[in-house]
């Protein structure tokens, strides 16, 4: 009889068990933690797409800042190898060979606008022709404008005493190079033109420095 009694006591103790509720938090805890996963990679891929969009955009200012500012440092064409650019004067006029000799006289040199827009002097020849190059005015000292003393029959630079010959090699410093040479010729249509001296200096027998 007291084995029966423990079989059947067992047996009530199984079957309350058996309908007894499951713990309330764990469905719950277990749907939280899939939410909160799937939140997670949907803010992933947002937050993804928000660098990408930064970057991007950190990019196009960048670049957009360095373009001008590297294009500043870049100078502008010397116009060699387009048969060059017609000299110009301080108004901004293009000069025609004929109109000009008939203005000046020989042993002239007066600046015209040349390569780059430098100051570039003329040179009227003894037999009434133009120099077949130009001076680029600019000291290779310190880069003043250099102005050309007939009395002296020089190049005198009014800044640190630096003197040029008439060809305008150096006779005297703190200049280390002589002017800078440009090609000068007439053009088809009668105009005066600037082009790039590329081959050796003639007055130093070595290449061309500004090139």
């Amino acid at each position: 009889m007291k084995l029966l009694s423990v079989v059947a006591a067992l047996s009530a103790v199984g079957s309350a068990a058996a309908f007894a509720p499951s713990p309330m938090g764990a469905g719950r805890v277990s749907t939280s933690v899939n939410m909160a996963a799937e939140e997670f990679y949907i803010d992933q891929d947002r937050r993804n797409l928000m660098n990408l969009i930064l970057v991007g955009s950190a990019a196009v200012t960048v670049g957009g800042l360095a373009v001008p500012y590297i294009a500043f440092f870049v100078p502008p064409g010397s116009g060699a190898g387009t048969g060059g650019i017609a000299a110009k004067n301080a108004l901004g006029d293009d000069l025609f060979t004929k109109d000009y000799l008939a203005s000046k006289p020989v042993g002239d040199r007066s600046l015209a606008q040349g390569l780059k827009g430098d100051a570039t002097y003329l040179i009227v020849k003894e037999d009434k022709t133009l120099e077949a190059y130009g001076l680029n005015a600019v000291c290779t000292h310190l880069g003043c404008v250099v102005p050309w003393s007939s009395a002296q029959n020089k190049f005198m630079c009014p800044c640190h005493g630096s003197q040029y010959a008439p060809s305008g090699a150096v006779i005297r410093g703190p200049a280390p190079l002589p002017l800078a040479l440009a090609h000068c010729d007439t053009g088809e249509d009668g105009k005066i033109m600037f082009s790039q001296w590329t081959e050796e200096d003639f007055r130093t027998g070595k290449k061309a420095w500004w090139n």
